[in-house]
């Protein structure tokens, strides 16, 4: 029998698409390379969320953690992994063209979800994921670009890809852990594997630090990945991994939405459009879909 995507849940995906998207515009006033903002994420992410569960007295599930600890920590390193290969991928082409390389993720979710967990990819779901894909090649401006840059970029984008929906996929199966614990650990291992990155790529004696920088930092590493990751690691349980992917469509179109209106960057009529498109795949693919399995129940 089909998941039925959770209401509550819905929402906490929603609202954390919603709040990564906002994270490019903190992005701009922190003078720190990317890996090292990164690094920082995981490591403020993880004592933010732990010094809360304190506040809260809400004690460590360590058993179930311990019964699960293999796929916590493989999803974590996962998560490290996929934030330098995007990284890399930034430095050997256009921002356009790793995007939508990136983005190519929820799309691979989408079509191995069936193997993977058994769920089912109608004919509908899959003409939504093409006009997703559609919307999203519009959005990245490739289409306009004049040369991506070479085809390391492309790979280190496609590979950060297949490795955020591997850490979808792998969430799917991480069962019986609270969020809060389960995006502690997760967030924990993404730092620990991006250390070595950053101390073989980074000169970080020589990086330049202000208050306001150190304000913005640490306000992405509560805000943008303590109760992002939060929100989005505990909405999985209660929803089917091709809704997660569909949704992960969100976070872009936020981001160029807000760099038009408060970073004043222009934005096209072809971005526009795809801005459409992206925002009528995910929504209307899940009204359809719940209007579909309402039809079912009442006969």
């Amino acid at each position: 029998m089909e998941k039925k995507n959770d209401g509550r849940s819905l929402l906490m995906l929603v609202l954390s698409m919603f709040i990564f998207g906002t994270i490019g515009i903190f992005r701009r006033f922190i003078p720190l390379p990317s890996s090292v903002i990164a690094l920082a994420r995981g490591l403020i992410g993880a004592l933010a969320i732990g010094l809360l569960m304190l506040l809260r007295r809400q004690k460590f599930a360590r058993d179930a953690v311990r019964g699960q600890l293999g796929r916590l920590v493989l999803s974590g390193a996962l998560l490290g992994i996929n934030w330098i290969l995007l990284f890399e991928s930034y430095q050997y082409t256009s921002v356009a063209v790793a995007t939508l390389c990136y983005y190519m993720a929820p799309i691979l979710v989408i079509l191995v979800s069936p193997l993977a967990l058994r769920e089912r990819l109608t004919l509908r779901k899959l003409c939504f994921v093409l006009l997703a894909l559609i919307g999203m090649l519009l959005v990245s401006g490739v289409l306009r670009a004049e040369g991506g840059g070479d085809y390391r970029g492309v790979l280190f984008g496609l590979g950060a890809a297949a490795f955020y929906a591997c850490v979808v996929l792998l969430n799917k199966r991480i069962v019986g852990v609270p969020s809060y614990d389960k995006t502690v650990v997760q967030l924990f291992t993404a730092a620990i594997v991006l250390v070595p990155y950053v101390l073989l790529t980074e000169n970080i004696t020589a990086m330049e630090w202000t208050p306001f920088s150190a304000l913005m930092l640490v306000t992405v590493g509560i805000l943008h990945t303590a109760v992002t990751y939060a929100l989005y690691f505990g909405s999985m349980d209660g929803l089917r991994a091709q809704t997660v992917a569909l949704f992960s469509y969100i976070d872009p179109i936020v981001a160029i939405l807000l760099s038009a209106f408060f970073l004043r960057e222009p934005m096209t009529a072809l971005q526009i459009v795809g801005t459409v498109l992206v925002l009528f795949a995910t929504i209307g693919s899940e009204l359809l879909g719940e209007e579909r399995r309402s039809k079912q129940k009442e006969k």
